[in-house]
C-alpha cells in the first residue's frame, strides 16, 4: 500500500522502516528533520507526505501534537484513506479525531503500541486496535500487524477504549518501578544492598519480577542514557492517566508522576524513564 508515516521519533522510526521493510510504498514527515528509514521518500511537509496516501499512521508525541500535526492543521488526508493513530493521546482526543476524520471522509483507528523499542525493533509489540468502523479495523489490522506480537493484539469497537487500554499499561509501568524503587530502598533501610534487593524482588513469580527484569540493572548502575522510553514520554502519559480518573483516589500514580516530573524537571526529560530514580541514591 501507499503509506504515509507522521513522526519519526525513537518508536516511529523503527515502526516506519518495518513498513518499508514489509514491500510497502512509504513516504514520511518528520517536524523536525531527521533522516528517513532507508527506503523511505521524505516529504518537506505533512501534507505532501499525504498526498495520494491509502494508509495515514501518525506516531507523535502526544495529544497537543497531534491537534498542531492533523485536527487544527486540517492535514488533507485523502478521503477514503484510512488514518492509523498510533500517538498516545487519551480518549478525549482519540473521540475528537474520530469525529475529525468522520467529517472529512476518513476511517478513523486509534492503534497504540504496548512495549518500548527493543520489542519494537523485534516486531513483537502489543498492539491496541480500537474504531467504531469493523472495516477501518480490519484495513488497519494488517499495517500495524507488521509490529505486533499476534498474541497481543486486543481490538475494541472504539477508539477511545484503546486510548485507555494504552493508560492502563503504561500506568503499570510507571507505577511498578515506584514500587521497586520503594523495596529497594527498604531493603537498602535493613543492610541489604541494592543488587540484594533487586535479586529478591526479580525471582520469579514474585509482584516486580517483570519490571525487575527489565530495569533492575540500569537501577543498580544508576546510567539511565539508554532511552527506551522515555521521562517526558511516561510523564505526559502520567498526566493524561490523572487526567481520565479526575477525582478518583490514586496516590501510587499520583507518587510516580510525582517522580517522573522530578526527573524531568532535573534534566532528564529525554533520559529513560528509570531516571525516575536519579536521585534515590540506591546504585550500588
Amino acid at each position: 500500500m501507499k503509506i504515509a508515516f507522521l513522526g519519526l521519533g525513537r518508536m516511529g522510526a523503527i515502526l516506519a522502516g518495518h513498513l518499508v521493510d514489509t514491500g510497502h510504498d512509504v513516504t514520511t514527515w518528520n517536524r523536525s528533520p531527521v533522516e528517513p528509514p532507508a527506503g523511505a521518500a521524505p516529504a518537506p511537509t505533512a501534507a505532501d507526505a499525504v498526498a495520494g496516501a491509502e494508509v495515514v499512521c501518525t506516531c507523535l508525541f502526544g495529544p497537543d501534537a497531534v491537534r498542531a500535526v492533523v485536527l487544527d492543521a486540517g492535514l488533507p488526508i485523502p478521503v477514503g484513506a484510512t488514518w492509523i493513530d498510533i500517538s498516545t493521546v487519551g480518549p478525549a482526543v482519540a473521540g475528537e479525531s474520530e469525529a475529525w476524520a468522520e467529517a472529512h471522509g476518513v476511517a478513523y483507528v486509534h492503534s497504540p503500541v504496548l512495549g518500548s523499542l527493543g520489542p519494537a525493533r523485534a516486531r513483537d509489540l502489543g498492539v491496541l486496535i480500537g474504531s467504531s468502523r469493523a472495516a477501518a479495523r480490519d484495513h488497519a489490522r494488517p499495517v500495524v500487524a507488521v509490529w505486533a506480537d499476534p498474541e497481543r493484539i486486543v481490538e475494541y469497537d472504539s477508539p477511545a477504549k484503546a486510548a485507555v487500554g494504552k493508560l492502563v499499561v503504561n500506568l503499570s509501568l510507571a507505577v511498578g518501578y515506584q514500587g521497586l524503587i520503594e523495596a529497594v530502598r527498604v531493603g537498602r533501610s535493613g543492610g541489604l544492598t541494592t543488587v540484594e534487593a533487586l535479586r529478591l524482588a526479580g525471582l520469579p513469580k514474585t509482584p516486580f519480577s517483570i519490571i525487575a527484569g527489565m530495569k533492575g540493572a540500569v537501577l543498580a548502575k544508576g546510567d539511565y542514557s539508554d532511552t527506551q522510553f522515555s521521562t517526558a514520554l511516561l510523564a505526559k502519559d502520567a498526566d493524561l492517566m490523572l487526567s481520565v480518573a479526575a477525582g478518583a483516589d490514586l496516590p501510587a500514580l499520583k507518587a510516580a508522576f510525582a517522580a517522573l516530573d522530578h526527573a524531568r524537571r532535573a534534566g532528564f526529560g529525554e533520559s529513560d524513564f528509570s531516571a525516575m530514580a536519579f536521585d534515590a541514591g540506591l546504585a550500588d
